[in-house]
Order: C-alpha cells, then structure tokens, then sequence
C-alpha cells in the first residue's frame, strides 16, 4: 500500500488516465491531420518555390539570350557602320579628286582664253600701230608730191582692212 500513497504513482496513473481520455476523444487524429495539413501546405510552398525558381531560371536564360543576340546585333551594327563610313570616305576622296580635276581644267580653259584674247588685243595693236605707221611713211613720200584722192581713199581703207 505504500504504493497507493506515493505521489509519483498517482502522477503515473492522472498521465496514462490523460493519453486514455485523448486517444479516445480522437486527438491523436486532430494533431495528425494538423500535421499532415501543415506538411501539404509546407508541400506546396516548397513546389510553388521550385516552379518559381524554374520560372526565374528560364526568364535568367531568354535574358541571356536576348542579351548574346543584342551584342552580336550591335557588333553587326557596328561594322556595317564602319564598311560604310570607309565606303563613304572613299566616295568623298574620288568626288574631291573629280572636282579638283574639274576646276584644274576650267582653270586651264580660262588661261587659254584669257592667252587667246590678250594675243588678239596685242595682234590688233599692232594692226593700228602697222597701219598708222604705213600711213605716216606714205604721207611723208607724198607730202612733197601732189595730193592724189585715189591714193588718200586707199590709205584711208588700208587702215580698217588691217584690223
């Protein structure tokens, strides 16, 4: 009977009467179900967690893509910009050297004219200066003889026939 008055007993029997009345009143399947509820829900966060994280994977991998085709088109950009800058500049150098040319010759054209017309002006002063001398030399011989018209008219012509 010292068994019956000792309190640890008592304890022992107050705890097992406890788990009795909680496995009947079904306890054990509420904390189960709970458990079981909370590890589906921890379930479905860990697999909306992968399927985001597979998501950002494949959005990191377009990114990526879409990021190697912009450089590759920039780089195309790029050089095409070059060939025709370089195309650009030979077609300025070739347009530069065929207008020099162009201005050289009409350079040259305007010389010859202007050679052309100053050996006319000096041609025809020197008609007027052959002339007036012609016509001083046959008034000398004549000035001592008798005035002839005939002789007078011809001089008179000689002089705008020589220009």
């Amino acid at each position: 009977m010292a068994l019956l008055l000792d309190s640890h007993f008592w304890v022992a029997i107050a705890f097992v009467v406890f788990l009795g009345v909680l496995v009947w009143a079904g306890v054990h399947k509420l904390a189960w179900k709970a458990l079981g509820d909370a590890g589906a829900k921890v379930q479905a966060q860990l697999d909306e967690a992968d399927a985001l994280r597979r998501e950002a994977q494949d959005l990191l991998n377009q990114v990526k893509a879409q990021k190697e085709a912009s450089e590759k088109l920039a780089a195309e950009i790029l050089a095409n910009a070059k060939e025709e800058a370089q195309r650009l500049g030979v077609e300025a150098q070739a347009k530069l050297a065929e207008q020099i040319e162009r201005r050289g010759q009409m350079a040259e054209r305007k010389i010859a004219q202007a050679e052309a017309q100053a050996e006319a002006q000096v041609r025809a002063a020197a008609a007027d200066l052959a002339a007036q001398m012609a016509e001083q030399v046959l008034v000398a011989r004549l000035s001592g003889a008798k005035s002839d018209p005939l002789i007078d008219k011809a001089i008179g012509q000689l002089a705008g026939k020589l220009q």
